[in-house]
């Protein structure tokens, strides 16, 4: 995002640096001021959910949500007014969770309760691999959101199947245990065991009588083991083609390695050079 070049001296350059920017020694302070207002703010929202300290500091709680959603509601129009084209920030991901982030302090002004969605502000810490010099770590991020992105839909017809799967599942146990047993008095309530029951979570808020019930219960049961570990696959071996993709090809002459960082101009398993 760069704002226009007409003024390249002007304050409104200077701020956009500042802001966008931590090339410099302000930018850099600013940024980590800004992220430790996040993590004083997010922390003040969780401690004001806690019933004993809301009633001794409520208003100590409310002074402070206030005034850390004035600073960053100054901060988000600051973002706005120095960047050429606002329209494209405040539709980028970092621009909406900005606004996100203020959005729910005054919607709790028509909806109360909804200021404890500002936890959403520990997003904007993602800024951190930024702000710390961290970008080497952006990368290994990007190598785990495309192998994820490869599988979404591998992964969405295996959730549509095991979505099936406990229908089915959960509607034979309505079957046998409703008569038998109250927690089992409708169809949905069944579902809803199964899905508790193939994931393994086992709440224990219902559990079937009959021995019919036990039978179908312990198939389930050992059904939810072959299931959890289907999604890992997927993911891993996207991982796996991900990261084989990002390997250089180049053949060692001397030893015939062919495994290389892109990067690499000698071979790290003989130390010749690569052609």
């Amino acid at each position: 995002m760069a704002i226009s070049q007409t003024e390249p001296d002007s304050r409104r350059e200077r701020i956009w640096r500042i802001i966008f920017l931590s090339d410099t020694r302000a930018g850099h302070l600013f940024d980590v001021a800004l992220l430790w207002l996040i993590v004083l703010s997010v922390l003040t929202i969780m401690l004001e959910s806690v019933e004993e300290l809301r009633l001794s500091h409520g208003s100590l709680f409310v002074a402070l949500e206030w005034v850390f959603t004035g600073v960053f509601t100054l901060e988000y129009l600051a973002r706005l007014w120095v960047v050429r084209r606002r329209w494209r920030y405040a539709c980028s991901f970092f621009g909406l969770i900005d606004l996100m982030t203020i959005l729910p302090a005054y919607i709790e002004l028509i909806l109360p309760g909804t200021h404890y969605l500002m936890t959403l502000r520990v997003l904007r810490l993602m800024r951190m691999f930024r702000v710390l010099k961290m970008a080497e770590y952006i990368g290994e991020a990007g190598v785990l959101l495309n192998a994820l992105s490869a599988s979404r839909r591998k992964i969405f017809i295996f959730f549509s199947a095991v979505l099936a799967l406990v229908c089915v599942e959960g509607t034979i146990v309505y079957v046998i245990e409703h008569d038998a047993n109250p927690g089992y008095s409708n169809i949905p309530q069944s579902i809803y065991w199964a899905i508790v029951t193939i994931t393994t979570v086992g709440y224990g808020d219902i559990a079937p009588v009959t021995v019919l019930g036990k039978m179908m219960a312990s198939v389930i049961m050992l059904t939810g083991f072959a299931i959890i570990a289907v999604p890992t696959g997927i993911v891993t071996s996207e991982i796996g083609r991900e990261l084989k993709g990002g390997r250089s090809q180049r053949r060692c002459k001397e030893c015939g390695w062919d495994d290389h960082d892109p990067r690499a101009h000698h071979c790290q398993q003989c130390g010749v050079a690569l052609e």
